[in-house]
């Protein structure tokens, strides 16, 4: 799913050989999120996010408890503990926590984001976020479009 072009001002063949390239690290980038997601201790879903600015990355996340909670997400009756960080929020703490900065960069994840995450993701600078599956709810997605951020679901990675 491709919510905007980011490519317009360029020539056809420019374009595509542009969004074929891109495509390729987007897939790459996409794969790394996923590896990165089996670092999780979460039981019901890990979610694995990659934050890359000039082509370089700046900060990797996955769903998991705050530095120096043990790494248990699930109470007892198996819901996720209120206290558990999503991928990208973890990914941008750690931004946040560097030299580095979000401005202009693209979050890679393997889920799309919640609503509370899209607007640390639309704070942060970040324009443009690419997701492999979509969660149940499409708030986030829709506020990051209403808020100019560009959105492209890849499903499959090849």
């Amino acid at each position: 799913m491709h919510y905007s072009k980011p490519f317009e001002h360029k020539s056809i063949f420019q374009n595509t050989m542009i969004e074929k390239k891109q495509a390729k690290y987007d897939k790459a980038y996409l794969r790394m999120a996923s590896e990165w997601s089996k670092l999780s201790y979460c039981n019901r879903k890990q979610v694995g996010a990659i934050i890359v600015r000039d082509r370089m990355i700046i900060s990797d996340g996955y769903n998991g408890t705050p530095s120096g909670f043990e790494n248990c997400c699930e109470d007892e009756e198996g819901l996720t503990k209120w206290y558990v960080l999503h991928a990208e929020a973890n990914a941008i703490s750690k931004v946040a926590n560097s030299t580095q900065s979000c401005d202009q960069a693209t979050l890679y994840i393997t889920l799309s984001p919640c609503k509370e995450c899209s607007k640390l993701i639309h704070q942060s600078g970040i324009k443009r976020v690419v997701y492999q599956n979509g969660y149940r709810d499409t708030s986030g997605i829709d506020f990051l479009v209403k808020a100019g951020v560009i959105v492209d679901q890849i499903k499959e990675l090849d």
